[in-house]
């Protein structure tokens, strides 16, 4: 099989989201997004829906997810997305911030500038 040409890459949609919690919210956050979570990663055009907490302020929460080409509208058009915009904002200080990007590729790749060879049976 021949690598794909320039006109043959695929593309994905990289998100970066960042939501800031009232207090009282924080500790139930994942609990809210639970469901949405769930379902968005059962879409066929997910290929990663990923949260993680700030190590720097406990009332942020950071999203990373990415849609084949194909996949992100279906995404906000979806009745979770739809739901997931009238439910969070009773937990969010402020707006969140987006990063939204169309990038080449279709996954993960390694790190070029930094390799690490495995540890025997690790």
């Amino acid at each position: 099989m021949s690598p794909p040409n320039a006109c043959e890459r695929e593309e994905m949609y990289f998100i970066v989201v960042k939501f800031q919690t009232k207090p009282e919210w924080t500790d139930r956050w994942l609990g809210l997004v639970d469901d949405f979570t769930r379902a968005t990663r059962a879409e066929p055009g997910n290929l990663w829906f990923e949260w993680s907490r700030s190590v720097e302020n406990p009332h942020e929460f950071v999203l990373v997810e990415a849609f084949t080409d194909d996949g992100a509208a279906p995404h906000v058009q979806s009745e979770h997305f739809q739901k997931a915009m009238k439910d969070l904002p009773q937990a969010l200080a402020s707006t969140p911030k987006i990063v939204s990007r169309q990038v080449e590729g279709e996954g993960w790749g390694e790190m070029g500038e930094m390799q690490v060879e495995p540890t025997p049976g690790g």
